[in-house]
């Protein structure tokens, strides 16, 4: 798995989950919203803050229609009239982005169309993230790579084999990327999380993933954390009360430090990987493994044979998994019945001879 970092911060095994506030368009479509969620993620503790750059006229068709969540949050009669009530100008995307970088969180932003890229270039975001929709749109995807900077890119509603055709794209275009599973329905259902299939894409990938979480239950980060996500994102909202089409399926303030919170929890509970035996671990791994011990006296020159030996607590004589090399070597010197026999009492071979000190150990 190849190193993975966003404006400097590793993100990976070792690290802190990246944790992004998602502020959507649940800003209203209003730059002081949009800064007063950019204070509320920083009080709970969030990494970044993402922001959705979009035009309605670039983006959607004459024929383009809302979906059925949206129809039920908003008033809007149509995805263009909905969209063009959450536009921020370029102005206003750069003040909420200074404000990120000033309460020292990472700004980033959703480009959905080719003109989007270019603010995100001007704006000097140090990331792009794609969203789900967009993972299959090879024009929007090959721009945003030229910019030479990390992509994170939501699997939503995609096949497999859509995702190993992006993943080939990005890999012809040297890109650094990392995939984050995502289930587009708003809210997500806790029973149709599936996260077990963020570990599935890392496994296939080979790349850092993460998780893009639309569901409202407060441990769901933290059980991807646990499974593997290293980067998680969610929406943030004022008020899950409000009308827009995200608010529903948002966090509010709360909500949303408890759910950092227990993220933080998990970072802890997850550790680093490469299994080892712990410092906290010695004492009892000392105390309770067990070796060898004669069963009766042995003289030197004497064979020692496995009925002779049992096995008993602590572990600090030779271990039990290596009663076939002691078994058929003659002693070195007297062992008295009771003794917890040391390498250098034992022969190196059946033949006898001086004991070349202990074996390798078995753990």
């Amino acid at each position: 798995m190849n190193p993975f970092q966003i404006d400097g911060r590793p993100i990976g095994p070792g690290a802190p989950t990246f944790v992004v506030a998602e502020i959507g368009v649940n800003h209203d479509g209003s730059a002081q919203k949009a800064m007063e969620l950019v204070r509320i993620a920083a009080n709970c503790g969030a990494t970044a803050v993402k922001l959705q750059i979009f035009r309605a006229a670039n983006l959607l068709h004459s024929s383009a229609t809302l979906a059925a969540y949206q129809k039920e949050r908003g008033r809007e009669t149509s995805s263009s009239e909905m969209l063009r009530k959450y536009e921020l100008s370029t102005d206003d995307l750069r003040k909420i982005v200074k404000l990120v970088r000033d309460l020292k969180m990472v700004p980033l932003a959703t480009p959905f169309s080719l003109p989007d890229v270019e603010i995100i270039d001007a704006l000097r975001l140090p990331a792009v993230k794609i969203a789900s929709p967009d993972v299959v749109n090879l024009p929007l995807l090959q721009r945003a790579s030229q910019l030479g900077k990390p992509m994170l890119l939501s699997t939503g509603g995609a096949e497999l084999a859509e995702i190993e055709r992006t993943v080939d794209w990005m890999r012809q275009w040297k890109s650094s990327f990392a995939l984050l599973h995502c289930i587009c329905a708003y809210p997500t259902p806790g029973a149709q999380a599936n996260l077990s299939w963020i570990h599935e894409l890392a496994a296939r990938f080979e790349v850092i993933t993460g998780y893009s979480d639309h569901t409202t239950e407060q441990m769901s980060g933290a059980l991807a954390a646990a499974a593997g996500a290293y980067i998680i994102e969610r929406h943030l909202t004022y008020d899950r009360n409000a009308r827009g089409p995200d608010h529903a399926a948002s966090s509010d303030p709360l909500q949303f430090e408890r759910y950092v919170k227990l993220i933080r929890e998990a970072d802890a509970m997850r550790g680093n990987h490469g299994k080892r035996v712990l410092e906290i671990e010695k004492d009892v791994r000392t105390t309770s493994r067990q070796s060898l011990v004669v069963r009766r006296s042995i003289r030197p020159g004497e064979l020692i044979r496995a009925e002779d030996l049992t096995i008993q607590r602590p572990g600090t004589g030779i271990p039990a998994a290596q009663i076939d090399e002691v078994a058929g070597r003659p002693a070195l010197k007297p062992i008295a019945a009771g003794t917890m026999p040391q390498w250098d009492m034992i022969a190196t071979s059946p033949a006898g001879g001086a004991s070349a000190g202990p074996l390798p150990q078995v753990a």
